[in-house]
């Protein structure tokens, strides 16, 4: 690191679980957002400021007025916007070293894996089950660390599904995709505007942890956030043998690979 480095991450650098080190592994870290609304705003602004040095960041859609309540990363001049142009321009002018790669589509098919193939980790911050599925997926053909999140109402949740290791649950563990749910989104049922950016931020919290090895991360674990009763709860999460998407996952020599590239966690 530089001396301007050395100084804009001096408060990282002053954590014995960083240091430089830490903090030398997030410049050559690369993260795929998917999703660059109330989660991915928060998620994208703390990644560039904590110096993930490439970001690359997808979402199709074009901001609103009514997405302005809680997707800090756009303004009135975002109006129309590509919601990833708006939030890129946001994050470099925050932090100019990030390379953030702009991916103005919804990432589905051969460009949502080759996405995800070149990423060090994922984080989910879509609004719907089918992207949720199809990143899930992505992942566990990849053995990527995938970091979800999801917020409606006064409710969000948060977790990490660390599939560089062959045990680890996925998301259809959790979410089965032959089960048929409610899809329960912001412009039918509304939400709190902090709560995404308690979500997001925590799901920047983890992606930086798997990054560096600080800490012990929410791999195998769901929790749960009550914003209207501050109230936390967390619920574990185990493998599911008849899982339609990872149960036929076996270990293979890439996996000692990939597990070296980045401290235990």
């Amino acid at each position: 690191m530089n001396d301007q480095q050395l100084l804009r991450y001096s408060r990282h650098i002053l954590l014995d679980e960083l240091g430089v080190a830490g903090q030398e592994r997030l410049l050559a870290a690369h993260a795929l957002i998917v999703g660059a609304g109330g989660l991915g705003s928060a998620a994208a602004l703390y990644l560039a400021a904590a110096g993930v040095g490439r970001i690359s960041l997808a979402d199709g859609d074009a901001v609103e007025l009514t997405n302005l309540q809680r997707q800090i990363a756009h303004d009135m001049a975002s109006l129309g916007e590509n919601k990833a142009r708006s939030a890129a321009r946001r994050m470099q002018a925050m932090n100019p070293e990030v390379k953030v790669q702009v991916l103005p589509m919804r990432l589905e098919g051969e460009a949502l894996r080759t996405a995800v193939a070149g990423a060090d980790l994922v984080l989910d911050c879509s609004d719907n089950f089918a992207t949720r599925h199809a990143v899930n997926a992505a992942c566990v053909a990849h053995r990527r660390p995938l970091v979800s999140g999801a917020a409606v109402r006064f409710d969000g949740q948060v977790c990490v599904f660390d599939l560089r290791r062959v045990q680890a649950p996925c998301y259809a563990c959790l979410f089965p995709p032959q089960v048929a749910e409610e899809e329960m989104r912001c412009a039918q049922f509304g939400v709190f505007a902090p709560l995404v950016g308690v979500i997001g931020a925590l799901q920047a919290a983890e992606a930086i942890k798997l990054l560096t090895g600080a800490g012990a991360s929410l791999s195998g674990r769901l929790l749960l956030y009550d914003a209207l009763h501050a109230q936390c709860r967390e619920v574990r999460l185990k493998r599911d043998p008849a899982c339609p998407c990872c149960a036929t996952r076996e270990p293979a020599a890439r996996d000692e690979a990939t597990l070296g590239r980045w401290p235990a966690n």
